[in-house]
């Protein structure tokens, strides 16, 4: 259902927004933890470190695509809330000819560079090849995910996020059928769990691609939508990929430290992997609030009430940080436990190694929640350039536990890269916040 995020109370609105986001985060990294606990279990902790040593190239990728295809629908919220309604359909035939283009040029380099890139990671010998077909599977399939993330941001630009909500979890549903059926089933292995998210997103482009044509008469364009300037194909690149290509340098900082883990042995990669499962699950409940942030925002911004923008983004750090808290303390009470799900009680090593990660990243939650919300609402306000500032911080924090802590405190090391990137990355969010604030409020003030 289409929403208007112009009107009523903010704290209201952005959490109704946020808890099908949540949910919708969820299924997604549900998909993820299955899979993980699946490939643990039933092929052993080489093929589980395997997996889990593409986690960084799969991030390189995803976060790119991600990043892109939010940023090019928050042009469409920009309209939406500003109720041009020729201007949404124009955005949204803009941002499916740029999600095809891009989709052609991303299958081409993810397949030309997977099997390269984790040589130049180090990754062990007893699991590259597991790694290569894996992630070269993913790659293939790379513009199904685009176009589905596409899809998805723009029906949540128009401030409907439970319907995207209700999409993915029809598409994990069936992948999470597929990925015993293909693995243990068929006997497939590693390539298995790739085939399972390939063919998944098959059937959820279809799902979403019928739902707007049927219900959502905002997205359904005319075919002179489709023909579109070059400006407005840079108005819409000039946000989406400074977006993309922010999450694509977080995702190289996450290589280089991968490369320090594949150095630690295959005990540590299996360790860091099955954490990081637990931890991205985690992390949802801030990070969806920082995504509806980004909504109501750009919607806000669009119909100029520049006054609700400060006022919301004060009730989200309030409802974010009480999550934050909670599950940074439930990864620190459990984390142990929930380690055990996916090598099985016997490998203790394993065990302690991922409870030390959860415990130390639990313990800075309240960062993370912070940076998700600054993040996602100067991107809702169309700024590009400190979101990306902050991503190098993102890199050159991680490269530092990478080369540094890494090198003289072992696994231990590795656990702080998070905590330090998060640190990092907060400071030019938190400065350039503060600035964009105070000039809302004068806008707001002389518009009166």
């Amino acid at each position: 259902m289409v929403k208007d995020l112009t009107e009523g109370s903010p704290a209201r609105l952005i959490l109704m927004f946020t808890l099908p986001l949540l949910a919708g985060n969820i299924f997604q990294q549900l998909y993820a933890f299955v899979d993980t606990l699946i490939v643990g279990r039933f092929l052993g902790v080489n093929a589980l470190a395997a997996v889990g040593c593409t986690g960084c190239l799969m991030f390189l990728m995803m976060g790119f695509v991600m990043g892109t295809s939010a940023g090019l629908s928050i042009v469409t919220g920009q309209r939406f809330g500003a109720r041009d309604e020729e201007g949404v359909r124009r955005s949204a035939a803009t941002c499916g000819i740029v999600a095809i283009a891009l989709s052609i040029l991303l299958t081409i380099f993810g397949i030309l560079t997977a099997k390269p890139l984790l040589v130049l990671m180090e990754t062990p010998p007893e699991i590259l090849e597991g790694a290569t077909s894996f992630i070269s599977i993913i790659y293939g399939g790379v513009a199904l995910i685009m176009l589905f993330a596409t899809q998805t941001n723009l029906i949540r630009s128009l401030g409907d996020s439970r319907t995207p909500t209700i999409m993915l979890a029809c598409g994990l549903g069936l992948n999470i059928i597929f990925e015993p059926i293909y693995i243990i089933g068929f006997g497939w292995g590693i390539p298995g769990a790739a085939l399972a998210t390939v063919s998944s997103q098959v059937f959820a482009n279809l799902i979403c691609f019928f739902y707007i044509v049927k219900k959502v008469p905002a997205l359904r364009t005319r075919r002179s939508d489709w023909r579109v300037s070059r400006e407005e194909i840079w108005r819409h690149l000039r946000v989406g990929l400074p977006m993309g290509f922010q999450g694509s340098v977080i995702a190289i900082g996450a290589i280089i430290l991968q490369v320090a883990l594949n150095n630690l042995g295959p005990i540590s990669v299996a360790a860091y992997a099955a954490a990081q499962k637990i931890d991205t699950i985690a992390v949802m409940p801030m990070m969806s609030f920082g995504m509806a942030m980004a909504a109501y925002t750009a919607q806000n911004y669009g119909a100029q009430k520049l006054s609700r923008i400060k006022e919301g983004v004060k009730k989200c750090i309030m409802m974010s940080g009480a999550f934050s808290i909670a599950v940074g303390a439930f990864n620190i009470l459990l984390g142990s436990r929930m380690i055990e799900l996916f090598v099985g009680a016997e490998e203790t090593q394993v065990i302690e190694y991922g409870t030390a990660y959860l415990v130390i990243n639990g313990a800075c939650y309240i960062i993370l929640s912070l940076l998700f919300i600054l993040r996602y609402t100067l991107q809702g306000l169309g700024q590009t350039v400190v979101p990306t500032i902050a991503g190098m911080m993102e890199l050159l924090m991680r490269a530092i536990a990478a080369l540094v802590l890494c090198k003289y405190f072992g696994y231990i090391g590795a656990c702080w890269a998070n905590p330090l990137a998060w640190v990092g990355s907060l400071a030019p969010l938190l400065m350039a916040y503060v600035v964009t604030r105070r000039t809302l409020v004068d806008r707001a003030q002389s518009a009166r």
